[in-house]
């Protein structure tokens, strides 16, 4: 496992660990493939580069500003950052836990994103109570419950009008229709210029609470981590086409900041001949 040491640096151990392994065809060069051998190969990268993020940044602003994604794929990156060796290498007292997302459910229902990182994050690691912001859905209607976290977002970050909050990193998944977070293809929050939206879902027949498109692109770093064959045709259209409303995932082009793909082979299979892959084994060496 390659590790930071005062021979290198954390930012150049940042580049090996995330080295680009394809060149995408879609023309966006702020995006980085890795390809996985499996979940678990691509829980253990995104752990490790949440922990190398998290101590730069600390080191560099003093606190580490994370959006969580909700989900199946995540798990598995949640139950490494609570065991040993990362328990005891992320700073998690300036460690501060947002959301992408949220369901519109109860918080003790097994779906709801903050009890699932509860159950498998929180419980096990010495972060603070008051660092953790979750979208509070059951204080009133959606749009509340948005305009609520939103107003949150402004003053954590001390935002003046018009400004965007940056966060240090944030974690997506991608469905198999090509939405991250809750920006589902064909919804309204695709095209909302708050910071948080109340957005509708026809497919699900329900409301979610997302960050909105401004929000994500303003990020220093975006992880998505993806798996499966499912996700196989979604993500080469992503990886071969910017800017589709169609697929939401290609809608990410940050003008200041990096989109990290970690994603396993199943996911990864449909990808052009053509493309240049490695394995991400050297990562590890």
């Amino acid at each position: 496992m390659v590790t930071p040491t005062a021979k290198m640096p954390r930012a150049k151990y940042l580049n090996r660990l995330m080295n680009k392994q394809i060149n995408p065809g879609n023309g966006n060069d702020s995006r980085e493939v890795a390809i996985c051998a499996n979940l678990e190969e691509v829980s253990r990268q995104a752990a490790r580069t949440f922990e190398a993020l998290a101590n730069e940044a600390v080191e560099q602003r003093g606190r580490f500003t994370v959006c969580l994604s909700g989900g199946s794929t995540p798990r598995q990156t949640y139950a490494l950052l609570a065991e040993e060796p990362l328990r005891s290498t992320v700073p998690w007292d300036a460690v501060h836990i947002f959301w992408g997302d949220e369901r519109v459910v109860p918080l003790d229902q097994p779906d709801n994103h903050y009890r699932m990182t509860t159950d498998i994050l929180f419980s096990k690691v010495p972060i603070p109570a008051e660092n953790i912001h979750r979208m509070q859905v059951e204080i009133g209607s959606p749009v509340e419950a948005a305009a609520a976290y939103e107003a949150m977002l402004k003053s954590f970050f001390d935002l003046a009008p018009g400004e965007l909050p940056r966060f240090d990193l944030i974690i997506l998944g991608m469905g198999a229709d090509a939405h991250m977070a809750s920006l589902f293809p064909g919804t309204a929050a695709l095209n909302d210029e708050r910071l948080v939206a109340d957005n509708y879902v026809p497919k699900l027949n329900a409301f979610r609470l997302t960050l909105t498109l401004p929000v994500l692109n303003h990020a220093r770093n975006i992880m998505f981590l993806v798996s499966g064959v499912s996700k196989a045709d979604a993500f080469h259209a992503v990886q071969n086409h910017s800017m589709r409303t169609d697929l939401p995932a290609s809608l990410l082009c940050p003008t200041e900041g990096r989109v990290y793909w970690v994603v396993d082979q199943d996911a990864a299979s449909k990808l052009q001949s053509s493309m240049s892959t490695s394995s991400s084994e050297a990562l590890a060496q």
